[in-house]
């Protein structure tokens, strides 16, 4: 049985886009500041990655950041689970797709979405931090959207940890000898990512980098435009 794609006039759309990134924005709001986390909905609970992003989520959660993931089921059910059984703040962001399973049980406030865009602004609405375990297209849609942002300066300076140096080295070599070669990235841009196996280093790195996000108390923001956004560094 297929399903049949319909194609909505955008002006049927927006009102719905918008009411879903306001129910988010007030959930949001509720809680402290949080940390995005990324990866694939295929991995199976007896795989290392699943353990490790479990104890991710309870790592998170002990240190009292929010842990916000894609809510369905593989690493972004290990990290709600990790959170939840720790007692923490687990958000899910609920999309309802054809061929995906059920969202994950291990949600304290589950979100539901219907369109890409209004789930996925909602990651850098409160996010703190940013983690991207093993994943495919959608992971590396999510990785690269805050990579953009933060590179240009259109949301605040955040760290993107990526977990799985194994994982991880092909893709970054690449980028290395392909956009950085011809000049298409800057210099720096490749310092822009963390790349550890080690929880301690990931918890450490987001302690250095985000020291006063546990005394912030702010309303979920979405990226700006910046006054000086013309200075900023251009892909």
């Amino acid at each position: 049985m297929s399903n049949k794609i319909v194609r909505l006039p955008a002006t049927q759309q927006i009102p719905r886009i918008m009411s879903e990134m306001r129910a988010a924005a007030e959930t949001l709001q509720e809680m402290g500041w949080g940390v995005s986390v990324f990866g694939s909905a295929r991995i199976r609970p007896d795989s290392p990655y699943y353990r490790l992003a479990e104890a991710l989520g309870e790592r998170l959660a002990k240190a009292g950041l929010t842990v916000i993931a894609g809510g369905g089921p593989g690493l972004m059910e290990a990290a709600n689970k990790g959170a939840y059984e720790a007692g923490g703040h687990s958000v899910g962001l609920n999309i309802s797709l054809p061929r995906e399973a059920s969202n994950n049980h291990y949600q304290t406030h589950s979100l539901q979405f219907d369109y890409f865009y209004s789930r996925k602004a909602t990651f850098f609405m409160h996010s703190a931090a940013y983690i991207a375990l093993p994943g495919g297209f959608g992971t590396l849609d999510e990785l690269f959207e805050v990579t953009t942002l933060v590179q240009t300066g259109k949301t605040p300076k955040a760290p993107i940890v990526l977990i799985g140096t194994d994982f991880w080295a092909g893709l970054l070599d690449w980028i290395r000898s392909h956009l950085l070669a011809n000049g298409l990235i800057g210099g720096n841009d490749l310092d822009l990512f963390f790349v550890t196996d080690d929880l301690d280093a990931v918890m450490a790195h987001i302690h250095t980098y985000c020291a006063d996000c546990f005394s912030r108390h702010e309303e979920p923001s979405l990226p700006i435009e910046r006054e000086d956004s013309a200075d900023s560094v251009h892909q």
